[in-house]
């Protein structure tokens, strides 16, 4: 044999274990695609139904949310009501009612009944003079010492 033939086997042989590790990677990657079309498969029979439900699931929630904004305005109306009935009752009833109380209280002081005036008291009025009290003579006739 001659060196030419020598290297023509060593490049078949060579070129055999490429071939055949070549071959051996093909076969696994079509395993790899058969497992990704199932997988596939398997996830798009899950997801059609699941998709489904969520439709259902956002078409029920709209229809809450449509109930749940007529009765917000169902509400609004009542506010709106029940606030010019509040106007309507202060109106009507408000400034009569005042009148007819401030009557009654001037009554009563006029015929000597009533509480005294807001703010008056019926004790004498005491001043704070650097930390002491004095009554109300007392301070009468210290103003009538310093006037004298």
């Amino acid at each position: 044999m001659s060196g030419g033939e020598v290297a023509g086997i060593l490049v078949a042989v060579f070129w055999a274990i490429l071939v055949s590790f070549l071959a051996v990677a093909l076969a696994r990657l079509a395993q790899t695609l058969k497992a990704t079309t199932k997988l596939v498969a398997d996830v798009t029979e899950q997801a059609v139904p699941l998709l489904a439900d969520a439709s259902d699931a956002v078409r029920s929630a709209q229809t809450q949310i449509d109930r749940v904004d007529a009765i917000a305005s169902d509400v609004q109306e009542v506010t709106s009501n029940a606030s010019a009935l509040s106007t309507t009752v202060a109106s009507t009833f408000g400034g009569p009612l005042v009148k007819v109380a401030a009557f009654g209280y001037g009554v009563r002081r006029a015929l000597g009944r009533g509480d005294a005036a807001p703010g008056a008291s019926r004790e004498p009025r005491r001043t704070v003079i650097v930390g002491r009290t004095l009554p109300a003579e007392g301070r009468a006739s210290r103003t009538k010492r310093k006037r004298d």
